[in-house]
């Protein structure tokens, strides 16, 4: 897509080299995600997360997703991966825990409540200050197992990092499968694969609701590229947006009540804005180019865009209201051809796609200072999307020769990669906090 864009810049051309590379794809295997850790943080956390006791009662291991979102963060050494179990009840022994190289320590027990309802319980010890920081007890059935192993380790970084971890969050993207294709949806992990659509024809730019209760897209059903709504829960979808020419690149606004998209109606793709029931459709831009991939900031009072109106393509910025209000500012300056722009969920950084010497790399750029870095040395990165926290960027690149996602910390430190054996795997979207 980026290469047809390269040339022309066009959203008719770049539909059309998505379509034609997906099709060309070998017949993936249904299966989980793997994840392969590329790279740590330079300090790691180094915490005892113990067997949980009675927990061959459970189908799925709670203690290993604990361990694996904890590992997958890029903050934490594990320092006890065996079977062994620590009491949940009364006070460990702090001195030999640090002895045996331990700052913190997670303890839990299992009690089965019913024929597949469990009680999880766990406890979180700060071994450097001798103190319980408390923990969580969770009643589950058997099938929200991975939801509760989740919790917990989002709990683990918020009492010892301070922020909100994102295991519990979810992800969105599209796996071609013979001559079909599949939106999923799956945990943060990549795991607990759900389909949300199946189609013979192409799907491409999910993006979520900010309550995290719909999905926007593009499918090309109709042999066209028509934008969707579609409702997780009940599977019940709606047509946002299905104007004469292409439909494509949804974005929503922070409050859910509406979306830019990017549409050809009037001649050359130009961005619009859409009330959430399809209501209301209004232009955005008047260029004579090319302006296409809306993104809302965090505050919702400006729109982000890619625009070739200055030769190349580049991130533009206008406010929401329209660039009529106060003209489109230039925020790109770095590189000579960038797209696919993605705001922080803290409004401070912007993930693009850049064009180094042929190869489509990465890059994060600090709004406040104007600096900078590619976050991958990757040659054909697609496709960036924030983690609910602003700590991670999730992408689409080829590993051996196929599509894979990736996750790398903004930092560049952390990196990762997430395939399905036999898979293609992209268009990922990562979805929001679910409060």
């Amino acid at each position: 897509m980026l290469q047809a864009m390269k040339k022309h810049f066009s959203f008719v051309i770049a539909v059309f080299a998505v379509t034609l590379s997906m099709l060309g794809l070998s017949s993936p295997v249904l299966a989980q995600m793997n994840i392969e850790i590329t790279g740590v943080g330079q300090s790691l956390y180094p915490i005892a997360v113990m067997r949980f006791k009675d927990e061959n009662k459970l189908p799925v291991s709670v203690t290993e997703i604990v361990r694996q979102d904890l590992a997958r963060s890029g903050y934490f050494k594990n320092t006890e991966n065996g079977n062994a179990t620590e009491s949940d009840e009364g006070t460990p022994n702090f001195k030999s825990w640090a002895a045996r190289g331990a700052d913190a320590l997670v303890v839990g027990t299992v009690i089965q409540t019913g024929a597949s309802q469990f009680e999880i319980h766990y406890k979180l010890f700060d071994v450097r200050k001798s103190e319980s920081l408390g923990g969580l007890n969770i009643n589950t059935s058997a099938d929200n197992l991975r939801a509760a192993g989740h919790k917990i380790a989002d709990d683990i970084i918020f009492k010892l990092l301070g922020e909100r971890g994102v295991f519990s969050t979810r992800l969105s993207y599209v796996i071609k499968e013979g001559k079909r294709y599949r939106l999923v949806i799956s945990d943060a992990d990549g795991q607990n694969i759900r389909n949300a659509l199946n189609s013979s024809e192409p799907i491409i730019s999910p993006s979520w609701s900010p309550d995290g209760k719909k999905v926007a897209y593009v499918s090309f059903e109709d042999r066209k590229p028509v934008i969707y709504v579609h409702e997780l829960a009940t599977g019940r979808r709606v047509s946002l947006s299905n104007q004469k020419g292409n439909n494509s690149a949804p974005a929503w606004s922070p409050d859910g009540k509406k979306l830019a998209v990017s549409l050809s109606k009037d001649g050359n793709t130009q961005i619009y804005g859409i009330n959430a029931d399809g209501s209301g459709l209004h232009r955005l831009t008047r260029g004579r180019t090319i302006d296409t991939e809306p993104q809302y900031s965090a505050d919702g009072r400006y729109i982000y865009f890619t625009s070739d109106r200055g030769g190349n393509p580049q991130i533009y910025r206008m406010s929401a209201d329209g660039e009529q209000v106060e003209g489109a500012k230039r925020i790109t300056f770095k590189q000579g051809f960038v797209t696919s722009p993605r705001i922080s969920p803290d409004g401070k950084y912007l993930a693009y796609i850049a064009n180094i010497g042929g190869a489509f790399r990465l890059y994060i750029l600090n709004l406040a200072t104007g600096d900078a870095q590619a976050l991958t040395d990757g040659s054909s990165d697609e496709s960036p999307s924030f983690a609910a926290n602003g700590r991670y960027v999730l992408y689409s690149t080829k590993v051996g020769g196929k599509r894979v996602l990736a996750a790398v910390s903004v930092d560049g430190n952390s990196k990762q990669v997430l395939s399905i054996p036999g898979s293609d795997v992209r268009q990922p979207s990562w979805g929001p906090f679910m409060d």
